[in-house]
């Protein structure tokens, strides 16, 4: 099922201050320097489900980032680590690591979003730090207190623009007394409630209002693979799929609204529901329906023989589906770490030899023995209106749930301590009398509990690597594949979880992170303007609840002939750091990023969705940190920066670089392990192919002779404080004379504004299309994307690959006017400033998230006013996006799944090269000439559209807007469209309609895509043919674009067929009824695979579009999978869509649709081409109408859509994929193959052991 959701830990690594809470995903500025706006995985998957959302594009590590979003790629399998989800003391340094939950688009569990989650500290108790410290007072307006049983809710403080100001002290105080007031505990969460039944079940509620009208209810039990005996390794996984699939109770919540979902990691299994507060037709409380599920599940399931044999079918199907180069990479990487225990060997997803074996009996005895209320914890976050009453509904669900042979006693402390007497009078005797401490009739006949959870998780002893330990250094360990690509080596330091529970922890979390985003600016942004010998450095300091310990890990890719210099560099830049330690100014720079970043999140305390809090809360109790909000979190960090000084900073963070700084010397801190992953072959210039060779000790020479080298103190950098001065800008504006015109040349309108939805549409006089939302959704922070039609389609037969390398191209150098790549990133940093540059087949992208203080978003405005006028063009820059892109195409051949898709997507699309990785032969064409005009010629006023969504004034933006929009320079647009080569499917018949794909593996794997010709989003299909005409011809319709109508109720409805979103509409719909029949029939019934998904690509400006099924499977399966995908797909006709189905997808998609209206980047995918003349459909309407759109589409409008699915055999392609040690044939016979060499990188410790989401 689930492997447990974690975080990339680098995004997670400085994102926030230490032990924060979840927040939103925000400036990462204080480590993550690069200009680095990036959606997260999770929102890519939920823009992708609607009509209107664009997509969202991951990009890699650089200034400018920029990333091509892959067309075939029919599902990108990013995995997740099992890291500490929201650890607060988190710290990482380096590439940004993708990371969600799952990688199935079914999977309706979201993303954990790094350090993503609000912040937890209270003020609950009337204690001041500050106030100790200078006598000051905290302003009464941060102070957030207990809710009453009348304001459920987390406070919502007003905020001025003063009220954080960072205060000062007021005095000088002596060490002894700094000391004492440094070990006084941090205040725990206001809202948080605590409590535990008689039987022993822990429970946790805290109200939170996003999603409104929602809430998640997460069942933790407090097994894991850690707890399985030899011979049932993977049993917890086993026993978790049984008991969430064979719940009946369960299946009842699905018609609701409601989504669920369960994962198993080491050291627990979770079982979550994420439910709308009421019934939508009756409005009746779903609260006890769902706690009534959660029991079912966790502590009542039916092991039948029936279930046990479906889900045995399953898990070997995921096993293998897991078994990737990168989940063995990091098997192998834990198995060296944790080499002194069973974290080393009882991976979640078990043995396959022993998955064959259990009967029910054998896994009905594991639950018995595991499985109980004291053993479990659950929690609860969301529109909770009545405490009281949910308590009183946890009660009658769960306290009943005994197990056999219970006895004892357990205490009962009463969960809201203080607050008891406030709840009491209000309540029934029962209850009220539980609050304060007395008896009830209900509880005194439970029988108590007598088994307990174990005090400490994971139940296993570590090696430490700490100084003087006397033990025996490990030599370097070498992992060779033949499918690994690139060389990576991992250096580990283990050591004990230092609990952040004081503001003296809380101090010194902070110190590691200045000190840490120090070491990430000088390595990935020196050496990245200077052709660097690494692919990446990385410095991970980490705590992980799943593994019960603190590691920190340096991770070094590089190509395989670049290692040992690779290792020299950032061996050196370590010891140079720890020997001369930060700067003054990098001190004062990153101090006041992680405090501006903190008053971010305290600002938006009120606009954290309820998952991250609660995923926050869970990692947080494990690791035995102390919860507080986010408005505790900045009062507390504001605190202790004041004390913090620049020998402190050096002090504790030359601790952390210890083990490799110091490697080799007496005393120094042993390495917990060394690991180095290397390919088998490697390709020599004049040479070819031949063994990679690489040896233990040759790792460790390497290491010493970087240390070796001399070291020199940095320099301080001089960080501008704007890209145009004034006098810059009034001479710009002079030039220029910016103003806003008519959106349209015979109407005399300069503004369009829709009260209903709250968009503004502007034009300037040099073309550019301004399209705008004020919103509160996320407090004083805004985003920004501009939109350039064009992209990849663009490319001619002479330019391929030109678009995609040129926008890398760019982001490499980083520079813009007279600015240096580390000036920009030091400006962002400073500005709390995250960009991205990126491109897609039609458009190519440019966002910004920022910060609406300190005059951030003119920041922002200036930078983009940069990049378009006064761009860098480098040659090393693009020597390395070429390099890059000739490493991308070499590493297809060694991914399964990409290989597969790119001959799918070639044979599909005749060969067309724009839709996947470009060949070495079309790059060696390219120059940075051509490829500066491919991008530049596409950054002309008429053709670029700039959308703004945040917190601001509408002074505020239209006067950013006419500053730094105004005065780029105006150009006539070229006609783009005259300038795109046909695009156009492989006719049949064709022996490349079905095709396979054999990779040679260690062990045996398969995979397959299915797709076809779909139209695009407004109606268009291959060739330019308007599917709407074919509509009118057919008599169904007449026009485009009804009027909405009400019925005697008053509900609103639109004629679907008559508005331009009607294909976007209903196949979305279709989308979702087709996924859950592959899955009960692929997966459920026939056993013919874990994971199953079917995905519509609709494109926007260009005449097509097609859908995707991908499926995983076995070698001897996999036929029967595609046969039996293909006849789902093929049989809406036979078996009939029904209202019951309809009904629970239009829930689906309008859950997402309400939920994601909150947050400001779907707005901007709302927003975008609303004034492109290249997707002349879309308006305003579109937007306004999408609710009005899902409730009216009927059954037979999505038979008509349906209509123009091509799933015949002359349409639809297949590929198949199998690795394994008999396979052989070579997927690019028909490539051009100039045996260049390349890298596919490798990911960190956990990447992808947890199992995957059941559902």
């Amino acid at each position: 099922m689930a492997s447990a959701p974690c975080p990339s830990v680098a995004a997670a690594a400085a994102a926030a201050p230490p032990r924060l809470a979840p927040r939103l995903p925000f400036a990462a500025a204080a480590r993550r320097s690069s200009l680095s706006f990036r959606p997260t995985a999770a929102a890519a998957a939920r823009w992708s489900a609607l009509p209107l959302g664009s997509p969202a594009i991951a990009a890699p590590a650089s200034a400018l980032r920029c990333t091509h979003r892959h067309a075939v790629s029919p599902r990108s399998r990013r995995h997740t680590r099992g890291l500490s989800a929201a650890s607060a003391s988190t710290l990482g340094v380096g590439a940004e690591r993708d990371g969600c939950l799952s990688c199935f688009p079914r999977s309706l569990r979201r993303g954990r979003p790094g350090l993503a989650a609000p912040c937890a500290l209270p003020h609950a108790s009337g204690f001041s730090f500050r106030s100790r410290l200078s006598g000051a007072k905290v302003r009464p307006s941060h102070i957030l207190h207990a809710a009453g049983p009348d304001e459920p809710h987390v406070a919502s403080p007003t905020w001025s623009e003063t009220s954080l100001d960072k205060p000062y002290l007021d005095h000088a105080i002596s060490k002894e007394e700094l000391e004492d007031v440094l070990n006084t505990p941090l205040p725990s969460h206001p809202k948080l409630i605590r409590g535990q039944l008689r039987n022993g079940l822990r429970y946790l509620i805290l109200p939170n209002k996003v999603p409104a009208n929602r809430f998640e209810a997460h069942m933790e039990v407090h097994v894991g693979s850690i707890d399985e005996e030899d011979d049932e390794q993977g049993i917890a996984h086993m026993i978790e799929h049984v008991a969430f699939l064979g719940s009946k109770k369960r299946e009842k919540l699905l018609g609701t609204g409601a989504r669920s979902n369960a994962y198993t990691d080491f050291h627990h299994t979770v079982f979550h529901i994420h439910s709308p507060t009421k019934t939508k037709e009756y409005g009746e409380d779903l609260l006890p329906s769902v706690l009534d599920a959660l029991n079912e599940i966790a502590f009542h399931p039916k092991f039948s023989s029936s279930r046990v044999e479906k889900e045995r079918r399953a898990i070997l199907s995921e096993l293998q589906m897991m078994n990737t180069i990168e989940y063995r990479v990091d098997c192998q990487l834990l198995q060296h770490l944790h080499s002194e225990n069973k974290l080393s060997n009882r991976f979640p997803i078990g043995l396959e030899e022993q998955i064959h074996k259990w009967d029910p009996d054998k896994i009905r005895r594991f639950h018995e023995r595991w499985y109980y209320p004291a053993n479990a914890t659950l929690y609860l976050v969301g529109e909770i209106d009545d405490i009281p009453r949910a308590v009183r509904e946890i009660e009658a669900v769960f306290e009943h749930t005994l197990s056999e042979n219970e006895g004892g006693t357990v205490s009962n402390t009463s969960p809201f301590g203080a607050m008891a007497s406030l709840f009491a009078p209000k309540l029934p005797g029962g209850f009220a009398a539980n609050l304060t401490g007395e008896k009830s009739p209900a509880t005194d006949k439970i029988k108590p509990a007598k088994r307990e959870r174990q005090a400490f998780r994971p139940p296993v002893e570590h090696k430490w690597s700490l100084p003087g330990v006397a033990q025996d250094a490990k030599p370097p360990a070498i992992f060779q594949h033949e499918l690994i690509q690139s060389f990576s080596i991992n250096m580990f330091c283990k050591i004990p979880v230092s609990k952040v529970q004081t503001y003296k922890d809380l101090r010194s979390v902070l110190m590691k992170r200045i000190f840490l985003s120090a070491l990430h600016f000088r390595i990935n942004t020196r050496y990245k303007s200077s052709n660097p010998p690494f692919t990446s450095v990385e410095l991970d300091h980490s705590d992980s609840g799943r593994e019960g310990c603190t590691v920190t890990t340096l991770t070094v890719t590089a190509e395989p002939q670049n290692w040992r210099s690779a290792i020299k560099v950032a061996v050196h830049e370590v010891r140079r750091l720890k020997e001369f330690g930060v700067t003054m100014g990098e001190m004062t720079r990153y101090m006041d990023a992680l405090i501006k970043d903190s008053e971010q999140l305290a600002m938006m305390i009120d606009s954290v969705p309820s998952v991250d809090n609660l995923d926050f809360i869970m990692e947080s109790d494990a690791l035995g940190h102390t919860v507080m909000d986010q408005l505790q979190g900045h009062e507390s960090l504001l605190a202790v920066a004041e004390t913090v000084t620049l020998e402190e900073v050096n002090t504790v963070g030359a601790e952390v670089l210890e083990y490799i700084s110091d490697f080799g010397k007496a005393n120094a801190p042993l390495p917990a392990a060394i690991v180095a992953c290397v390919p088998k072959k490697v390709h020599v210039d004049g040479v070819g192919e031949t063994d990679f060779e690489i040896y233990p000790e040759e790792i460790t020479e390497a290491i010493k002779a970087g240390l070796e080298e001399p070291i020199y103190p940095e320099p301080e950098l001089e960080v501008p404080k704007e890209l145009i001065t004034q006098a810059q800008l009034d001479e710009l504006k002079l030039q220029h004379k910016p103003s806003f015109i008519p959106l349209a040349e015979e109407e005399n309108v300069v503004k369009i504004f829709d009260s209903e939805t709250g968009i503004a549409q502007r034009r300037l006089s040099n073309g550019i299309s301004i399209n705008y939302k004020i919103t509160q959704n996320e407090a004083r922070v805004g985003v920004m994307r501009l939109i350039v039609g064009g992209g990849r389609a663009t490319e001619d037969s002479e330019s391929k690959g030109s678009v995609i390398v040129g926008v890398r191209t760019l982001s490499e150098g980083g520079c813009v006017g007279n600015f240096s790549r580390e000036q920009v990133e030091l400006f962002c940093v400073n500005n709390l400033i995250n960009c991205s540059l990126e491109s897609n087949e039609e458009f190519v992208f440019m966002e910004f998230r920022f910060a609406l203080r300190d005059n951030g978003m003119r920041a922002a405005f200036q930078l983009l006013h940069m990049v378009l006028e006064h761009n860098v063009w480098l040659e090393d820059a693009f020597d390395r996006a070429t390099q890059l892109y000739l490493s991308y195409y070499r590493s297809i051949p060694k991914s399964l799944e990409r290989s597969t898709a790119h001959k799918l997507m070639l044979a599909m699309l005749n060969h067309d090269e724009r839709f996947v990785e470009p060949s070495p032969h079309s790059l060696q064409k390219l120059t940075l000439q051509s490829v500066k005009e491919a991008v530049m010629n596409q950054f002309v006023g008429g053709n670029m559209e700039v959308s703004i969504v945040g917190d601001f004034t509408e002074e505020e933006v239209e006067s950013c807007v006419l500053d730094y929009l105004g005065t780029v320079r105006a150009a006539s647009s070229p006609n783009t469209e005259e300038r795109i080569e046909k695009i156009s499917f492989q006719s049949f018949p064709s022996d490349l309609h079905f095709q396979q794909v054999y990779i040679k593996d260690t062990d045996e794997r398969a995979c397959a895509y299915i797709a076809g010709p779909a139209p695009n989003r407004w109606g268009f299909a291959a060739g330019g043919n308007d599917l709407f005409n074919v509509i009118q011809s057919s008599g169904t319709d007449a026009e485009i674009s009804g009027p909405v109508n009400s019925d005697l109720t008053g509900n609103k409805h639109i004629d679907v067929r008559s508005h331009p979103l009607f294909f976007g509409i209903t196949l979305s719909l279709l989308a979702e009824i087709i996924n859950s029949r592959l899955f009960t029939t692929v997966r459920d019934s026939m056993g013919l695979t874990y994971d199953v998904s079917f995905e519509l690509n609709l494109f926007d400006k260009l005449d097509l579009g097609w859908y995707v099924i991908a499926v995983t499977s076995t070698p001897s399966k996999v036929h029967k999978a595609v046969d039996a995908c293909k006849s789902v797909l093929r049989g809406l006709h036979s078996s009939r869509i029904v209202e019951r189905e309809l009904d629970r997808a239009k829930r689906t998609l309008l859950m997402k649709h309400e939920a994601e209206t909150k947050t400001n980047a779907y707005w901007l995918g709302l927003l975008a081409h609303l004034q492109s003349s290249s997707v002349p459909r879309k308006d305003v309407s579109c937007i306004k109408e999408l609710t009005t759109l899902y409730e009216s589409a009927k059954i037979e409008d999505l038979y008509l859509a349906y209509e123009h699915l091509k799933v015949d055999d002359s349409s639809l392609f297949a590929c198949i994929g199998i690795a394994g040690a008999e396979s052989g044939e070579d997927m690019n016979d028909d490539e051009p193959d100039m045996d260049l060499h390349g890298m596919t990188p490798m990911g960190g410790r956990g990447l992808s052991t947890m199992t995957r989401p059941t559902t």
